[in-house]
C-alpha cells in the first residue's frame, strides 16, 4: 500500500511539473499567419507596425475614426483573447466601424505571425506599444477606449492603470487568470504554479475611466461570478450587462456589442 501511494504521489509530481513546464502552451492558442483586412470583413483597415520596448515590431490593423465636423469619434484599441489572432475579429470590431469608431486590432507577440513568445509582461509592453501608436497618430487619450475581451481583459485593465483614456470595456473578464485556472484545474496547485496570473482585481481600483462590462451567464471558460467578482470592485461610474442566454464566446450574437455601443454614445456623443 505503501508502494503504491508513494508511486501515485511520484507520478502526480511528475504530472505537475510538467504542467507548470508546458503552462504557457496550454494558456496561448494564437493564429500563425495573418490574413488581409479585406478577408477578414473590414477593408477600410490599414496594416500597421506597433514597436515595443524591447524591440519587437509587431503586425497591426488600424482604421481611423471619422470626424464629425472637426470632432473625431473615439478610437476603440482592442485586446483579443487568447485564441486565435486579429483576423478571426473583423466581425466584432465591424460594428464599431460602422458609427464611425476608429479601431486599433492589437495582435500580440508570438501571434499571427508577429516575432517573440507570448507571456503576462510581454502583453503589457504591445499593449504600451498599441497606445504609444494611437498618440502617435495625433488621438488624444481622453478619446480612446480600451477593449478587453476575455484575457485582453487582463491587459485592458493594466493599461488603464498607466493611461488617462476615455473609457473600457470588458467582455467576459475575470478577476484573475489564477482564479479562472483554479476553477478549471481544481486538482493542481496552480495559485502557487501560475507564472501569468493577470490578477486584474488587484489593480481594478486604480481604474478610473468610466467603465462597461458584458458577460454571459453561460460562461464555462470564464464563470460569470468572476466578471461579477471584478464590477464589485471597481470605481464608478460603472455599467455592466449580464445576458442570461450567452455563453463565452456568442457575446455578440446575444446583443454585447450593441450594448457597449450604447455605452460608448452615450459617454461620447456622436
Amino acid at each position: 500500500m505503501w508502494r503504491a501511494a508513494i508511486y501515485g504521489l511520484s507520478a502526480y509530481a511528475l504530472f505537475v511539473a510538467a504542467m507548470y513546464a508546458l503552462q504557457r502552451s496550454i494558456m496561448y492558442f494564437p493564429a500563425r499567419s495573418l490574413s488581409t483586412p479585406a478577408r477578414a470583413g473590414v477593408p477600410e483597415m490599414i496594416p500597421v507596425t506597433l514597436r515595443t520596448a524591447d524591440g519587437l515590431e509587431l503586425a497591426a490593423w488600424y482604421g481611423a475614426p471619422r470626424d464629425d465636423g472637426g470632432n473625431a469619434r473615439p478610437t476603440v484599441v482592442y485586446f483579443h483573447g487568447n485564441g486565435g489572432g486579429i483576423a478571426a475579429r473583423g466581425s466584432r470590431v465591424r460594428p464599431y466601424l460602422d458609427r464611425g469608431f476608429g479601431v486599433l486590432l492589437v495582435e500580440y507577440r508570438g501571434y499571427s505571425g508577429n516575432p517573440g513568445s507570448p507571456g503576462e509582461q510581454g502583453l503589457y509592453a504591445d499593449g504600451r506599444a498599441a497606445l504609444a501608436f494611437v498618440q502617435s497618430e495625433g488621438l488624444p487619450l481622453d478619446r480612446v477606449v480600451l477593449l478587453g475581451e476575455s484575457l485582453g481583459s487582463g491587459v485592458a485593465v493594466r493599461m488603464a492603470t498607466e493611461f488617462d483614456v476615455g473609457a473600457v470595456v470588458l467582455e467576459a473578464p475575470f478577476s484573475s487568470a489564477v482564479d479562472v485556472a483554479a476553477g478549471a484545474y481544481w486538482f493542481l496547485p496552480v495559485r502557487w504554479l501560475m507564472k501569468d496570473r493577470f490578477d486584474s482585481i488587484s489593480r481594478i481600483g486604480g481604474v478610473h475611466a468610466p467603465l462597461f462590462m458584458v458577460h454571459g451567464e453561460r460562461d464555462r471558460i470564464v464563470p460569470v461570478r468572476l466578471g461579477r467578482k471584478l464590477f464589485a470592485a471597481a470605481n464608478d461610474p460603472k455599467e455592466a450587462a449580464y445576458l442570461p442566454d450567452a455563453g463565452h464566446n456568442d457575446l455578440p450574437a446575444h446583443g454585447g456589442t450593441r450594448l457597449a455601443i450604447d455605452f460608448l454614445e452615450r459617454r461620447f456623443p456622436p
